[in-house]
């Protein structure tokens, strides 16, 4: 985390730790973590953003079809990243 600097962190409800989102809330980076049902003190979460994160979730389902990639079958990164950009460019021309 020290090497990036995101506008938000989009997250499910399993990275709601404390710790957490102290150390994001010290970078200024914004939340949007639905707090846990156990938690007393309630945090504002922007849904709609949330949503968003469904969306790359599904994308990157589609992309783990691939053989390559969900087995890391490239060693270098260099061609890892290659065979990643190749197959959401086929992915997206469908």
């Amino acid at each position: 985390m020290e090497n990036i600097d995101p506008d938000a962190f989009l997250a499910d409800k399993a990275y709601d730790a404390d710790e957490l989102i102290d150390r994001l809330i010290q970078h200024g980076i914004t939340l949007v973590i639905p707090p846990k049902r156990n938690k007393t003190t309630r945090r504002k979460t922007d849904f709609s953003l949330y949503r968003e994160r469904n969306l790359v979730e599904k994308f990157l389902n589609k992309l783990k079809r691939f053989r390559a990639i969900a087995t890391r079958y490239e060693k270098l990164k260099s061609t890892f990243l290659v065979a990643v950009q190749f197959a959401s460019i086929i992915l997206l021309l469908n």
